[in-house]
């Protein structure tokens, strides 16, 4: 009972202390992924590279290295690394078969990178999602809302669809449109939303504004308002020239119209019994 024992203990002295190796190993093996990972990141950064290219091999870098270090803190516990590599080779396929959505998401975000439809910064309609995009991952892209909620959102359901970005140009056109009632003067209409126009300081001469009658439609005669404005401005633009052609209709005396209906009522008689 006592050989027994002894080397039990044995047995536990020597796992104990591959055990500890090999967490020694992976600790300090981690350590060294993240620090060869930030140097890494600072020289694509001081040789000027897109942000997006710099984030998205940082993430690859940085698991690929830690794939190596537990291994090594696999070889450590005295598990044979060639066998697992080839099981690893041999259960290939499987895997893929349960992550064929993860590789094609890893596929999608090597897409995205290599074509750059857009980049971190860049405010995109994608994926179901609109926002601004933070950071493109190895499966996933981090996008922020405009009010500030985050999203992740799978690269192969954004590869998968349309991408819409509002950052690829400089300027924007504005699509308004403003109704007016039937008895206006459409000719006095026009020279008010073009004195407007031009006279806002966000909007810009070329290309030039286009201002027109839109339809006459079933309650109101439309004007579509188009001015081009800076991608920056759009908003404020936006916000500022709505206020001042509703201020200025008023002041003109012009109606904008809105929908309404009518209701007759009309009283019977009961008729004497």
């Amino acid at each position: 009972m006592d050989s027994e024992a002894k080397d039990l203990i044995a047995i536990l002295q020597e796992y104990s202390l591959a055990l500890l190796w090999a967490l020694v190993t992976f600790f300090i093996g981690k350590w060294l992924a993240k620090l060869v990972t930030a140097i890494a990141r600072k020289t694509m950064e001081a040789r000027k590279l897109d942000e997006t290219i710099v984030k998205f091999l940082s993430n690859l870098l940085y698991s690929t290295l830690l794939v190596i270090v537990v291994l090594m803190a696999a070889d450590e516990l005295g598990i044979e690394t060639t066998s697992v590599i080839a099981v690893l080779g041999a259960a290939t396929l499987a895997i893929g078969l349960a992550l064929q959505g993860s590789l094609a998401n890893f596929a999608a975000g090597v897409m995205l990178i290599m074509f750059r439809q857009f980049r971190v910064g860049d405010f995109i309609d994608a994926g179901g999602v609109a926002g601004i995009v933070e950071e493109i991952r190895i499966f996933d892209t981090i996008m922020r809302t405009p009010d500030n909620r985050g999203i992740v959102v799978p690269n192969g359901q954004i590869l998968g669809g349309p991408i819409t970005n509002f950052s690829a140009k400089d300027t924007r056109r504005m699509d308004l449109v403003v109704g007016v009632s039937y008895d206006d003067d459409i000719r006095k209409v026009k020279a008010i939303l073009t004195e407007i126009v031009a006279n806002d300081p966000g909007t810009l001469e070329e290309p030039a504004p286009t201002i027109g009658l839109l339809e006459m439609a079933d309650s109101s005669v439309n004007f579509a308002v188009r001015p081009w404005v800076n991608r920056v401005d759009y908003w404020d633009v936006f916000f500022r020239l709505q206020e001042t052609i509703k201020l200025r209709l008023d002041e003109e005396g012009i109606t904008i119209p809105y929908p309404q209906q009518d209701v007759y009522m009309h009283t019977v008689e009961k008729k004497a019994s």
